[in-house]
């Protein structure tokens, strides 16, 4: 058999590659390892589909080029895809942060992207493992099903997160094939897990969630928090996770928008009877209060205590240090940050520099949004790049 275009992966960014090809008059085959089409995109936003944000640009993706994703977004970007949604007649709805979701079903726009494909031609393969791919005119894949020749090879196989999906190394370990760099790969949007210090007292606090704030690296989140037996979780540290890299201290503020400080500055004046414990009542969770004020609090009437101590308490809440033991795994994340490095790829097509004819998208290459529908953009713009290019 032989292919205009072979895509292996029939992901988000395979797919809508496959679609646009498939308009162009292309002849595309989509090679997928497992039994079903687009796999993430029934698992995300927790079966609705986050798809795109309404806020997009450069600013939401990490690289080793941060510059690299701006074209293939200029190209295609998140007013293109909600234009697109609109036109296949999905009803969505905005959530926090601008994120836009499926309002009834993921698998409304999976099945809607399969059918736009196949009203265009491009066929589906499932269940198709690659075995080998050669080149001599054009690319040669192999496998127990047999063998095709392809004029253009299109990468889609996502990264390492979700590895009960199906999720393998497969790109990167081509992408080697070829002589093309990866940068190293880390989970990314992951919970963080405590040291042994912090789980001893802070894993009766799972289930807790609210509002607090993080930095690092001169990152900074405001969303929900949870705890969890072996770390925290939720919106805000799975954003922080895709900066953080092993080292350093990550700051949380338990209670944004009130200067602790102040606040107890201003109840010694009027309450110096009562504890801090006992003034921050209400502000804070009942459970963790009682840890805190174990850590970090005096049992003394606040009109005793000093003024270090009650900068310790304040920063404690305002300025808490949390030094992970680790991330964890790619079982528990949501995204690959690192991949096949942009320094080997056109910007305008994502095609390889040095091996025509060959293109990566989507979660395989080094580009990595944050939470919100950024992944998603990612694999509609890389995949319509391509696209109009094979």
């Amino acid at each position: 058999m032989r292919i205009d275009v072979a895509i292996i992966g029939g992901g988000a960014a395979g797919l809508f590659c496959a679609l646009w090809a498939g308009r162009r008059g292309r002849q595309v085959l989509v090679l997928e390892h497992s039994r079903r089409l687009g796999t993430k995109i029934l698992l995300a936003g927790g079966g609705k589909c986050n798809f795109t944000n309404r806020q997009c640009g450069a600013e939401n993706f990490i690289s080793e080029n941060p510059h690299f994703c701006k074209s293939a977004l200029a190209g295609f970007d998140h007013h293109d895809f909600l234009a697109f949604v609109e036109e296949l007649g999905i009803t969505y709805e905005e959530r926090e942060h601008g994120r836009l979701f499926c309002k009834h079903s993921a698998a409304r726009l999976r099945d809607a992207l399969r059918e736009q494909c196949r009203a265009v031609g491009v066929r589906f393969e499932l269940d198709r493992n690659i075995d080998s791919v050669s080149t001599d005119t054009g690319f040669e894949l192999a496998g127990k099903w047999g063998t095709l020749n392809a004029d253009s090879l299109v990468i889609a196989t996502g990264g390492l997160s979700y590895p009960q999906s199906g999720a393998s190394d497969f790109g990167y370990k081509l992408a080697g094939r070829f002589g093309l760099k990866v940068t190293k790969c880390r989970p990314g949007l992951v919970p963080l897990l405590y040291s042994r210090v912090d789980k001893s007292s802070l894993s009766e606090l799972s289930g807790n969630a609210f509002e607090g704030a993080v930095e690092f690296d001169k990152q900074w989140f405001r969303e929900n928090i949870l705890f969890t037996h072996n770390g925290l979780s939720g919106p805000a540290i799975l954003q922080i996770s895709n900066y953080w890299q092993g080292k350093g201290e990550i700051l949380i503020d338990w209670l944004p928008g009130l200067d602790v400080l102040n606040f107890l500055w201003e109840q010694k004046a009027g309450k110096g009877s009562s504890s801090i414990k006992n003034i921050l009542t209400g502000k804070l969770p009942s459970r963790m209060l009682k840890i805190w004020s174990e850590r970090y609090f005096s049992d003394k009437p606040l009109a005793e205590c000093s003024t270090g101590e009650l900068q310790e308490a304040a920063e404690s809440i305002n300025q808490w240090c949390f030094v992970p033991a680790g991330k964890a795994g790619y079982d528990k994340a949501e995204v690959t940050v690192g991949g096949v490095s942009t320094a080997e790829l056109s910007s305008k097509t994502m095609e390889a520099k040095k091996v025509p004819g060959l293109f990566f998208i989507g979660e395989v290459v080094d580009v990595t949004g944050q939470l919100g529908g950024y992944n998603l953009q990612w694999a509609w713009s890389s995949g319509y790049a391509a696209g109009q290019a094979v």
